[in-house]
């Protein structure tokens, strides 16, 4: 039997996974504890999005675990250590601004939760593939200071640092940088899978994600980005722009675009790489952008108004260069443009909002 074990499973990135790989695998296992109600609410629950799965995924089997609680994780690895083929791990604390407020638990689920993940793999299914989905967050503040030039509805890259061409790759340093206590746990569970990976051997990926996105996204105002303007874009809820004028630049990419490169590592994984993960060129839109397309899908004009003080750390300017994955795997492209995205989302949440 093959087994893919996922976490965070009823979240985007998780619940898009076990569709993906139900149809490549014998059983998925998922565990997934709806902590994401707990950093941000019972707005954000991602309960629907269980039932959902539990419903339409014969091959699914669901534990409500914490992943800092090892001896639990354990009990699971255990049962089903010699056929798990595959770990996908995307539960986290993801927002910077939450783990200012609890930075223990902010540490101990992406760092300790994660330790706990790369050791009993070690130990268990050493053979298995690792996919950590980190973030782009590891950076820090270092993004901010490239040369920027400001656009009608835009910041962009100058045209003197045409390195930068195709966005940021991951040559550029984690080190001297702000990360927000969010980033610098990330930073930590990265380093963690990268010397997994390298130190002892196994086929760890790390994939440091930009805006991750969706139509399974329970965005909020800590979390989502494209997500809670759509929702917002529908319900009329206020949103609330937090600095550069609204210009500043995201690349989004659509979770089954993530989830397909996962796919493409797991046929021919290496041993602690590291890769950018986002929309590129491809996709991506300044929040004014983002903006004008939900009006366009959703024929409501946008409920907001703006603070003048930006998140700190937040990305001015961010576009992911994937040139490093596509010369890896030059199988892989991205199906999902923005509009098709957004329309996607919109078409969706009209069910659930």
């Amino acid at each position: 039997m093959n087994i893919a074990l996922i976490t965070g499973s009823a979240g985007l990135i998780g619940s898009q996974a076990v569709e993906f790989f139900s149809q490549k695998f014998d059983l998925i296992i998922g565990i997934d504890n709806n902590y994401r109600a707990y950093f941000f609410g019972e707005n954000a629950s991602v309960e629907w999005n269980r039932q959902r799965i539990e419903r339409e995924t014969p091959n699914y089997k669901h534990y409500v675990a914490d992943i800092r609680h090892y001896q639990d994780l354990e009990k699971i690895f255990l049962e089903y250590a010699q056929d798990i083929k595959l770990i996908v791990h995307t539960a986290a604390q993801p927002s910077h601004d939450w783990a200012a407020k609890e930075p223990i638990t902010d540490f101990t689920v992406n760092a300790n939760g994660t330790l706990n993940l790369l050791e009993l793999t070690r130990l268990h299914c050493p053979k298995a593939v690792f996919i950590f989905t980190s973030t782009n967050k590891v950076y820090g503040d270092t993004p901010n200071y490239l040369p920027l030039v400001e656009l009608e509805n835009r910041w962009e890259i100058a045209e003197s640092h045409a390195y930068y061409k195709n966005g940021i790759d991951e040559l550029m340093s984690i080190d001297q940088t702000k990360h927000s206590l969010f980033g610098a746990s990330k930073v930590a569970a990265d380093i963690l899978a990268q010397e997994y990976g390298k130190y002892f051997d196994m086929n760890v990926g790390v994939f440091r994600g930009g805006c991750l996105t969706g139509p399974k996204h329970s965005g909020t105002q800590l979390h989502g980005f494209l997500a809670y303007l759509m929702k917002c874009a529908i319900t009329g809820d206020h949103y609330t722009i937090f600095g550069y004028k609204g210009k500043q630049v995201r690349d989004n990419i659509h979770s089954w675009d993530l989830v397909n490169m996962f796919w493409h590592f797991y046929q021919n994984p290496k041993q602690g790489e590291v890769y950018n993960a986002g929309g590129g060129r491809f996709a991506n839109c300044s929040m004014q952008e983002a903006m004008t397309v939900c009006e366009k899908i959703t024929g409501n004009k946008m409920n907001f108004s703006y603070a003048e003080t930006n998140r700190i750390g937040d990305h001015i300017w961010w576009i992911s260069d994937v040139s490093k994955f596509k010369q890896h795997y030059p199988d892989w492209n991205w199906q999902y443009d923005l509009e098709t995205t957004l329309t996607e989302m919109f078409n969706e949440m009209k069910k659930r909002v």
